[in-house]
């Protein structure tokens, strides 16, 4: 039986162990008897019985859910007869997405039918109920929820049907099947708890055990070992048993011993490693490992020789009802084969690899783990490489272990899982499981899932379903069928590379390999193009057309390359293309990109003369010309490219024609000539065409005698010689081939030099660097430098800058160590004499630039250094004194250079510091420069005072005077000190210098004379002058303003306020003046008015200033001083009022009383009413009765002392209405009820009454917390003074959170841990006495607490500054300023703007 063919036949070849990548392990898992035609599964389920209609299950790649009716998806499974309507089993409609890595369909799913009929009709006719769990092994066992066992064969047919009706009622339906090694036993176990043991090669029931495990409970799971006699259990109270089988005296027993208790935790799967044949002798068999998984953790035990846990491994955190998985398979790593565990919970998949060390131990190795984005309910491997995983929305999902990516992604709605919920829930033993574990069964489905060699079968409420890897074939001619060829493409080439994942049936070697795939692309590309002409729309526009063979002809070609098959792309596939126009310029422009790519080097000759009538065609002229610089020219009609290349401009295909397909160099350069010389000789402007000509002509001749090939590559080794010295002798010629007579000598050479003379010696001078020990070159590098020097030294054609050039490389060339050039040194002072010619202005900056390269490249270019300055001072070459006296160490002269030298001038300033700070340069050197500066200074200074002070700064410090009187100019003087003093305030602040005081007396009168502005913000920065001097030359100069602040300054108030007091009287006399000339003119002119309104503002800030002194100076006088400072201030501007006159006399009138109004608000912050009033009565004027005049003021101060009494009743009524409500909230909460949080204490966690007759106190705090008085008192929560009757507490759990405890000398943090209010609750039993006294107690501290507390809770409850705080400082700025608004009031309407009361924090 174990043995026969029929027991094997379900496997398939295309489902073996796949291990190929590992040469020194056979790649085949189990052995197959050698039979003449071994039968597949997928021929057993193609077998069509009786007429019926075959069975065809829609590809799921091709399904097209879009037009799918949506009730068709809605398919109950036996999980919602079981436990009714979970909601992880939501169906989602399945998208494919062809825009990640091809796979192509890497599952084949196979209906089962011959068995799905049977377990339909046996639930129909024979009551065998639904199908509850499956096993397969060399046959297929089925259980039904009525008790009954059905076992089929590889044909599916009905072979055996175990147990009967009766006992299923007896025990229940069948909730585990288990088949051994040899397919001879097979386990069932019960729903009720019953095991049974069945000879599978006659049907005879053999064991029936019932006291394996503690009754009332159901079998989850029942496994067969490696070993026959040995089988584990596991049950719905989460306990594993081993079952140990015996026959003795022929009498067959079973003994049972507890492997985990499900009190330690419920293990709710178990996996026993089961060795397939080819390992049947690993080491690792003998240790019979078990892995185990509970609700928290796996677990990997061996049963022998003794029980032993190897390894315990905790879940990350997951979600409850997520069900643990555990799968075995043998994996090839590192060349060798070791059991690796896959096991996971939740959405992460976890791989343990276990290997025994050669010290006899297990060692458990933890390898890379993966995650999906859903959550697993089954997991299988279905290769060494492949795992099959199941979510809980019943999507199956293929998974490369190596990779970690998901192959394919399938649905399993329509199998309608069967799913294991009632026996978690063990509903036939009366439910008595946990919660944990029949939540985990909700989505448990163990028994309708089992993989064997290479097939997962799924078993549904009425089928079984059976999924297989496809074979590399199949997966490629699916997508075909359906027609998606780019893809198949793409999948065959992963094959072909070995790069694909889930490979079956490629036998061989890599070679092998390749050839067999490389006929199946070529088949694949020739079904594409057909599939592409037939397609092609007939009709509609050309774009549509043209896009149609885009998406086909450019993978054609590619694969056709990569295949390295360019015969079948340029013979057959070109052949069938040409049929269409569209197809055929589709192809010959997509050649493009091959050929840049250098993937396309050689072409038919058909193909290149399409390919060049297409582009000429089509103006694809730039395409054309990448193409041939690419292309091997022995494919190429020389004669028509030359010709369409130089009709089209396209110079470097020309180029490369001629080198590379004639081995001519010269006849392109000859082509280019004819071109751009004329236009040179003529003297024309050159168009850009000509430009870009020029431009290839020098690149093509640098890289010809640099051994290069143009555009791109190398000219071949054996002709790098022959092609220089052709170059050499084609430059050198003395006139062209078909040359005039008026032709000049060297044309070639000339025409270079016109065109870019800079250029054409740099490709010299890269040229040169190769000659060594050629002599040849040697003699063509002297010819070559004779006739430059023949055809530019005396020619007026070429500019200073191109024959400056030519001698800088010539020089260059002479500087070289091994210089074997020869150069008349006289030509070198005919071109200094050039250069620097004084009388020709035009381009100056040009050839002293020119010259001063020369002489930078030194060497054996030596000039007569004192003619060359002579000259060089001549040409005002200013850049080439300086290198010729930086030469000679002349560090002072260079000094004259800058100056003299209109660009560089500004310059110096670095050139100074820069030697004057830097090494290397001796004191004397150093000396000159300083003394050549100070000789310089006045133009020095001139140039920029600002930086000519920071070099003062830095450098001459000890000169300062000198400078000084070097400086006659007084305006020179003024701007060199203020920078100078400026400087010294910042960052050289701690530089000194000497007699500072004079320095800054001298820059005061300075200033006085030319920046007045200015003198207010010096006095106010600087602090090095003197008090007494200052104020001499500020009188001496007049400037008043000054002379008041210094008078300030020294402490003489009244001195100060009497110039003050002068320039606002001047300024009135000028005001009343102007006034007295406009009433005799009669007249106003516009700059009369504007002289006015200036001499108005003038008055004005005059006024401002005096009153802003005063404010200043009356903070400490007595009340005479302050009148002796305010008086004669109100007296000056009322009398100023009378003697206005003139024209526009109302205006300034108005204008002087609103200042006098400004001066008498000012001045009652510090002088009494009735002493200004009897002080303005005192007048003259207003003595004699006329007191209408000064109605206004009298009004105005009256406005004044109603603007202050409504702001002082308005300020006594916030604070008293503040104070109330504080004081009102803060009452509210002290006598508030307290609502405890708990009715225990929050120290010692005991109810507050611990014992009925005890009578204890409790203490209660407005934050909730509830505390024994004893606890408090133990922890220490005790705070201000000792007294009993002072005694305060604070909260013992408050407190810890917010900063731990604090000690009783610490002064505690008043909050809300610090209650407003402390109750404190007795015993009803507690003494009367003692009842008063506490009463008393709490009275006399409640009142203090409250008293004590009350400003504190106040300025709790504000989120900013008091009110109070506000208005206090309002009074201190009045004492300060006076009046609080600078109006007039009355001119407006006073209004106080009052913010809300602030929220009470609860």
């Amino acid at each position: 039986m174990s043995h026969s063919p029929d027991s094997h036949s379900l496997l398939s070849a295309s489902s073996q162990l796949n291990l190929m990548e590992v040469d020194s392990i056979d790649d085949k898992e189990f052995d197959i008897p050698q039979v003449d035609t071994p039968p597949t599964l997928e021929s057993i389920l193609n077998e069509l019985e009786d007429e019926e209609e075959p069975f065809v299950l829609e590809d799921t790649c091709i399904l097209n859910t879009d037009n799918m009716d949506a009730h068709s998806c809605e398919t109950s499974s036996l999980a919602s007869s079981d436990s009714g309507d979970p909601t992880h089993l939501k169906r989602r409609k399945r998208t494919v997405d062809m825009s990640s890595t091809v796979h192509g369909c890497v599952l084949r799913h196979s209906l089962l039918k011959g068995i799905s009929a049977q377990i339909v009709s046996a639930a129909d006719k024979v009551d065998a109920g639904l199908p509850t769990a499956i096993t397969v092994s060399g046959v297929i066992a089925v259980g039904t929820s009525h008790g009954l066992a059905l076992v089929f064969d590889a044909n599916q047919a009905l072979r055996l049907c175990l147990g009967t009706k009766t006992t299923g009622a007896e025990f229940g339906a069948v909730s585990a099947l288990s088949i051994n090694h040899d397919c001879s036993r097979l386990l069932c176990g019960f729903a009720k708890g019953q095991i049974t043991m069945w000879d599978l090669a006659n049907g005879k029931l053999l064991r029936t055990i019932t006291d394996a495990h503690p009754p009332g409970t159901a079998i989850l799971h029942v496994k067969f070992t490696d070993d026959p006699t040995i089988a584990v259990c596991n049950d719905s109270g989460g306990s594993v048993f081993e079952l140990a089988f015996r026959r003795v005296m022929g009498m067959r027993s079973c003994d049972s011993r507890c492997l985990f208790s499900g009190s330690k935790g419920e293990v709710c799967c178990i996996e026993p490693l089961r060795s397939p044949p080819d390992f049947r002798d690993h080491p690792i068999t003998h240790y019979s490992l078990l892995a185990m998984a509970s609700l928290t953790k796996i677990l990997v035990i061996g049963l022998k020789p003794s029980l032993k846990v190897w390894m315990t491994f905790p879940y990350n955190k997951s979600d409850p009802s997520s069900v643990p998985q555990l799968a075995w398979q043998f994996v090839a790593v590192q060349k060798m084969v070791n059991p690796v565990l896959a096991f996971c919970k939740g959405d992460t998949v976890h791989f343990l690899l276990v290997k025994k060390e050669e010290s006899g131990t297990i060692h458990v190795i933890k390898q890379r783990q993966f995650q999906l984005s859903c959550d697993i309910i089954s997991l299988s491997w279905i290769n060494s490489r492949t795992l099959v995983l199941v979510d809980s929305h019943e999507k199956l999902h293929v998974v490369d272990r190596p990779s970690q990516e998901v192959l394919e992604t399938l649905d399993l709605e329509q199998v309608q899982l069967v799913y294991n919920s009632r026996h978690f829930k063990s509903l036939a033993t009366g439910g008595n499981v946990s919660q944990a574990l029949a939540l985990v069964g909700e989505k448990a489905c163990y028994q309708s899932v089992s993989s064997y060699s290479g097939q997962i079968v799924y078993l549904g409420t009425k089928s079984a379903h059976i999924m297989t890897l496809r074979n590399w074939r199949e997966r490629i001619d699916c997508l075909m069928k359906q027609e998606h060829f780019v893809e198949a493409l793409s999948l065959a080439w992963s094959f072909h590379e070995g790069a694909a994942k889930a490979v079956v049936g490629l036998y061989g070697d890599s070679l092998k390999r390749k050839a067999v795939v490389s006929d199946k692309m070529i088949e694949i590309l020739f079904q594409f193009a057909e599939h592409a002409l037939k397609k092609c729309p007939e009709q509609g526009k050309i774009q549509v057309m043209e896009q149609h063979f885009q998406d086909v002809v450019p993978v054609l070609v590619d694969y056709c390359l990569l295949l390295q098959r360019a015969d079948l792309l340029f013979n057959q596939l070109y052949s069938r293309l040409v049929e269409n126009m569209v197809a055929k310029a589709v192809f010959l422009e997509s050649l493009e990109s091959y050929i840049v790519a250098d993937r396309v080097g050689h072409l038919t000759p058909a193909i290149m003369r399409d390919l060049l009538d297409h582009y000429h065609s089509n103006g694809m002229m730039d395409s054309l010309e990448r193409c041939i610089v690419h292309l091997d020219v022995t494919s190429l009609d020389i004669q028509q490219v030359v010709q369409v290349c130089w009709e089209n401009q396209l110079y470097d295909a020309m180029i490369y024609v001629f080198n590379s397909g004639t081995n001519d160099y010269i006849t392109p350069m000859e082509k280019l000539f004819a071109v751009i010389g004329p236009t040179l000789k003529e003297g024309r402007s050159l168009t850009d065409e000509n430009v870009v000509m020029g431009n290839k002509l020098l690149v093509y001749i640098s890289c010809c005698l640099a051994g290069r090939a143009y555009p791109l590559g190398d000219i071949p080794e054996d002709l790098v010689v022959q092609v220089k010295n052709q170059v050499f002798d084609f430059l050198i010629r003395l006139h062209s081939a078909d040359s005039s007579e008026e032709e000049e000598v060297f044309p070639f050479i000339r025409t270079l030099l016109h065109f870019d003379t800079r250029e054409f010696l740099n490709v010299l001078a890269m040229t040169f660097e190769d000659f060594k020990n050629d002599k040849q070159a040697l003699e063509y590098q002297q010819r070559i430098v004779d006739i430059l020097l023949q055809v530019m030294v005396d020619n007026p054609d070429f500019t200073p800058s191109q024959v400056g050039g030519l001698f800088t490389f010539l020089a260059r060339q002479l500087a070289k160590p091994d210089n074997t050039l020869f150069v008349n040194r006289k030509l070198f002072d005919q071109v200094l004499e050039f250069l620097c010619c004084p009388d020709d202005d035009s381009r100056h900056t040009e050839r002293q630039q020119v010259l001063l390269e020369l002489l930078q490249v030194g060497g054996v270019v030596q000039f007569n250094e004192e003619r060359l300055l002579m000259l060089a001072e001549k040409a005002k070459f200013y850049q080439i004194c300086e290198f010729l006296y930086e030469k000679n160490h002349q560090y002072d002269m260079i000094i004259d250079c800058y100056l003299k030298d209109p660009l560089r001038k500004w310059e110096i300033f670095n050139y100074i510091h820069n030697l004057l700070s830097m090494p290397g340069y001796s004191n004397e050197e150093k000396q000159r420069v300083k003394s050549k500066v100070l000789k310089h200074i006045k133009d020095v200074v001139t140039l920029d005072p600002s930086k000519s002070a920071d070099l003062v700064l830095f450098h001459f410090t000890t000169e300062v005077q000198q400078i000084i009187s070097e400086l006659q100019d007084d305006q020179l003087l003024f701007n060199f000190l203020n920078c100078l003093l400026e400087s010294r305030e910042g960052p050289h602040s701690g530089s000194i210098l000497p007699q500072e005081g004079d320095l800054h007396e001298l820059l005061l009168d300075l200033m006085c004379r030319f920046a007045p502005d200015q003198l207010l913000s010096f006095l106010h920065t600087s602090q090095h002058y003197r008090l007494e001097e200052a104020i001499q030359i500020t009188q001496k100069h007049h400037c008043n303003e000054a002379t008041a602040y210094l008078l300030e300054t020294k402490g003489d108030v009244h001195g100060a306020f009497a110039v003050l007091l002068e320039t606002l009287k001047e300024t009135l006399c000028a005001l009343t003046a102007e006034s007295d000339r406009g009433a005799k003119d009669r007249r106003c002119d516009e700059d009369e008015a504007v002289r006015a309104e200036s001499m108005l503002m003038k008055l004005k800030e005059s006024v401002n200033d005096i009153i802003v002194f005063c404010h200043r100076s009356c903070q400490g006088l007595d009340q005479k001083q302050r009148e002796v400072l305010w008086f004669p201030l109100l007296d000056t501007m009322m009398a100023s009022q009378k003697q206005v006159k003139g024209l526009n006399a109302k205006h300034t009138s108005d204008v002087l009383k609103e200042l006098t109004m400004k001066v008498l608000n000012a001045m009652s912050s510090f002088i009494s009413l009735p002493a200004i009033i009897q002080q303005i009565l005192q007048d003259p004027v207003y003595g004699k009765g006329k007191l209408a005049e000064i109605q206004g003021l009298i009004l105005g101060m009256l406005d004044t002392f109603n603007y202050e009494q409504t702001l002082l009743e308005t300020t006594t009524n916030l604070l008293n209405y503040d104070l109330h409500w504080s004081l009102a909230h803060l009452r509210a909460a002290v006598t508030r009820g307290l609502h405890p949080r708990q009715d225990c204490c929050n120290i010692c966690l005991q109810q507050y009454k611990r014992r009925q007759d005890a009578a204890e106190e409790i203490i209660v705090f407005s934050c909730g917390h509830l505390y024994h008085l004893q606890c408090l008192q133990q922890k220490d929560c005790v705070w201000g003074c000792a007294s009993e009757l002072q005694r305060q507490w604070r909260c013992y759990k408050c407190s810890a959170i917010h900063g731990g405890r604090v000690g009783p000398s610490t002064e505690p943090k008043r909050g809300r841990s610090t209650s407003l209010a402390q109750t404190h609750v007795t015993s009803a039993r507690q003494d009367t006495g003692a009842s008063a006294l506490r009463k008393k107690v709490f009275a006399e501290a409640t009142l203090d607490l409250q008293q004590e507390q009350s400003w504190d809770e106040i300025r709790c409850l504000y989120r900013g500054p008091s009110r109070l705080s506000i208005l206090s400082e309002v009074s201190h700025c009045h004492e300060k300023t006076g009046s609080l608004f600078s109006v007039q009031p009355g001119t407006e309407s006073f209004q106080l703007k009052l913010s809300p009361p602030p929220l009470f924090e609860e």
